[in-house]
């Protein structure tokens, strides 16, 4: 497996909603702080349905923006955005400027994988990377401070989870998921594809040049 598609799978949801579970449990009951934990679970969950109902919306209807490339938003993209920040707030929280800037670097990373191995636009990723990131300032700036920081063996265990999973874990199957709900409601056969909506694009372009 090459550089961008190691990079690519730590932003799976398979692998970042369990840290997320994880970390908001401690800052709860551990760090009281459960207005954190409650708006980053919230906001997640809604940038989470958004993401989710623009896929849908393309594969069972066709409901993209050709001349961007727009199939629908990066779920890699968001989920790194979205969680990452939080993982570093809660794990360092006496150095949350840091840990801040370099967790939305690495999300931006992840984002820029997907454009890498070619499974997103520049605009899905973009719309992603802003929808996640929103999602954890928006949490950052509604929650509180955490009194201390995730213990360390939760922080080396989250660290050693996400390397193993990255590495070895089977291929996640939210796609396959999504394109079934897709098609369940539909009632299409076949998923709509990027390639037939360019297609389309390119023919009316072609048609109303002549």
């Amino acid at each position: 497996m090459d550089f961008w598609n190691v990079v690519a799978r730590l932003g799976e949801a398979q692998i970042l909603l369990p840290a997320l579970a994880v970390v908001s449990a401690c800052l709860t009951w551990r760090s009281a702080a459960p207005r954190t934990a409650a708006w980053w679970l919230g906001l997640t969950a809604l940038a989470a349905l958004v993401t989710t109902a623009t896929k849908i919306a393309f594969i069972g209807w066709g409901a993209g923006y050709a001349p961007l490339d727009f199939t629908g938003i990066s779920g890699h993209a968001m989920f790194a955005a979205a969680v990452l920040p939080l993982l570093a707030f809660a794990a360092l929280p006496a150095r949350r400027v840091p840990a801040l800037s370099a967790a939305y670097a690495l999300a931006a990373l992840i984002a820029v994988s997907r454009l890498a191995t070619g499974v997103h636009s520049i605009s899905e990723v973009a719309l992603g990377f802003g929808l996640g990131a929103a999602a954890s300032a928006l949490a950052l700036a509604l929650g509180t401070m955490p009194r201390m920081p995730v213990p360390r063996v939760v922080v080396v265990g989250l660290v050693a989870w996400m390397v193993a999973t990255s590495a070895g874990a089977p291929p996640s199957r939210t796609h396959g998921w999504v394109t079934s709900i897709a098609l369940a409601m539909s009632g299409r056969p076949q998923p709509y594809t990027r390639e037939m909506m360019l297609q389309q694009w390119q023919a009316r372009r072609a048609a109303a040049v002549r």
